[in-house]
């Protein structure tokens, strides 16, 4: 490998995410993603180094790994295989899979719903007079494409929602669908972050794996602390209302990882880049993973279109 070519092949360019993708193929550089940037970082110019710095290293890293050709994240099928194995307990009771739901997409099938941030949504989703909605995973949403969901290495806005919502009246309990242990519970206050935020750590066969509950209520601490084992069906969370929540109605944002990557302060993307969502998809694979509705609860039939 040649660091300094790579260094090069960056240089001044808009996207680094993708100019490191293409060096790696155009270089045919197979050495693991650890050697790669521990060699790139001193080649780059400042600003080019300062720019890859900011962003999540871990992430860097599953770019590389899929430039090679490899999984981005390699405990994924492991992960995957593992969670296919279980018997989730549900979400919510009574059990989404034995009630009715509604998709919610949000790219304008249905012109008269409100966004998710928008407080007439309420009253439009009281009207359908049903006990959940679903937003939908992998989905691109245009909410996200502000400033707050770009990052330093590429101006692309992070829109493709890696997460599962549902929707329902603030205040519905939250079960937990596997056994772990608390991992991180924290309070992301930024408008539109997750408000207070649950993240569960499970084990793989000796291989660790995270579950992320987000828009939750006040009431998280009082249930839960950190290092606490967790059970399946156990009462873990309540769903949070407007103020708790980061200024959403009130719903779930359900989401797994296969790894952290270099997140350490109980936050997590919710949202990844449209250019690099197989990458996403290996590090926050779909979630009816674990919920296993029936794939027609996410289609426009279920809308009525």
């Amino acid at each position: 490998m040649h660091a300094t070519e790579l260094a090069k092949a960056l240089a001044g360019q808009e996207n680094l995410y993708a100019a490191l993708a293409d060096a790696i193929r155009a270089q045919d550089v197979t050495d693991d993603a650890g050697t790669v940037l521990a060699a790139l970082r001193p080649a780059l110019d400042a600003a080019t180094g300062a720019r890859l710095a900011a962003v999540d290293q871990g992430l860097v890293a599953a770019v590389i790994r899929h430039a090679q050709g490899l999984a981005p994240i390699p405990a994924a099928p492991a992960i995957l295989a593992h969670i296919a194995s279980l018997t989730p307990a549900p979400l919510f009771l009574p059990p989404i899979a034995d009630s009715a739901s509604i998709p919610l997409p949000t790219n304008g099938q249905d012109p008269t719903m409100p966004g998710f941030s928008d407080r007439a949504f309420d009253a439009w989703f009281a009207a359908k007079s049903v006990p959940y909605g679903l937003g939908l995973y992998a989905e691109r949403r245009r909410v996200y494409a502000t400033p707050q969901f770009a990052d330093a290495a590429s101006p692309e806005r992070r829109t493709a929602h890696l997460g599962i919502d549902v929707f329902a009246p603030a205040l519905t309990p939250v079960y937990a669908p596997l056994a772990g242990k608390v991992r991180h519970i924290t309070y992301n206050a930024d408008p539109l972050d997750y408000g207070h935020t649950l993240i569960l750590e499970h084990d793989a066969g000796g291989i660790p794996f995270f579950t992320l509950y987000g828009h939750l209520a006040h009431t998280l601490p009082g249930l839960l602390a950190v290092g606490d084992s967790v059970q399946p069906g156990q009462h873990i969370a309540h769903l949070g209302d407007w103020h708790e929540n980061g200024g959403w109605a009130a719903h779930i944002h359900f989401q797994i990882m296969t790894d952290m990557l270099g997140q350490t302060q109980g936050n997590f993307f919710g949202v990844g880049h449209d250019s690099l969502w197989p990458v996403w998809a290996a590090i926050c694979p779909d979630p009816n993973l674990i919920l296993r509705l029936p794939p027609e609860r996410f289609s426009q039939a279920a809308l009525g279109g």
